[in-house]
């Protein structure tokens, strides 16, 4: 089966499947967890709550599709909200979140003289080579919009970090899993090259 773009009732759905499509490659937006959990790979792209994105996976049984797609060894790919939910607790809306990564997610400190949400472009420095940045250049500025970030438990899994009010880790991996804090569909040829990588990477 063809690449499966999450549909979990919110999220930048149209702009990903645009890019991927634009790339040259087959993507289905669909929230039939069956075919979630048949991907040959999937992306879970977002905007949105923590708490309301969770609610809607498990109620439509895409937690437990998204969990046996990873135990499968099937690339996944988490933009934004998707790299949230991966670990195990945000403090947006005290939720439980898949677990598939250990950590938790954390709200920007409201005092540090920053506007939260971080709107805007930003540097990543790339921490590991990994094949997701081939062809990026480091130091290279992407898109963000967000309120929290991911607080890993591992640095081991942190492959580029960002310095918004504190530095976070703004993208990850972990064997099959790939994802970036930052919007790789609205971060222009840069974030086009990370996609085409991810669609054409085997782990």
């Amino acid at each position: 089966m063809k690449t499966v773009i999450v549909d979990y009732g919110a999220g930048n759905l149209a702009s990903v499947e645009r890019a991927v499509a634009g790339l040259g490659f087959e993507a289905e937006v669909t929230g039939d967890p069956v075919k979630v959990a048949k991907a040959e790979r999937v992306i879970f792209p977002g905007v949105g709550a923590a708490g309301a994105a969770m609610d809607a996976l498990r109620s439509s049984g895409l937690d437990e599709a998204l969990t046996g797609h990873v135990s499968q060894g099937d690339p996944l790919l988490g933009i934004c909200i998707g790299i949230q939910i991966l670990f195990e607790h945000s403090e947006e809306d005290n939720a439980n979140c898949l677990g598939l990564l250990q950590g938790e997610v954390k709200q920007f400190p409201l005092d540090a003289g920053f506007k939260v949400p971080q709107i805007g472009w930003n540097q990543v420095r790339q921490e590991q080579n990994h094949p997701i940045f081939e062809g990026v250049p480091d130091n290279t500025e992407f898109y963000f919009v967000n309120s929290y970030y991911p607080v890993p438990a591992n640095d081991h899994i942190v492959i580029g970090r960002t310095d918004y009010a504190v530095e976070f880790a703004s993208a990850v991996a972990r064997g099959n899993i790939i994802a970036t804090q930052f919007h790789l569909e609205k971060s222009g040829p840069v974030g086009l090259r990370m996609l085409e990588n991810f669609m054409k990477w085997r782990p």
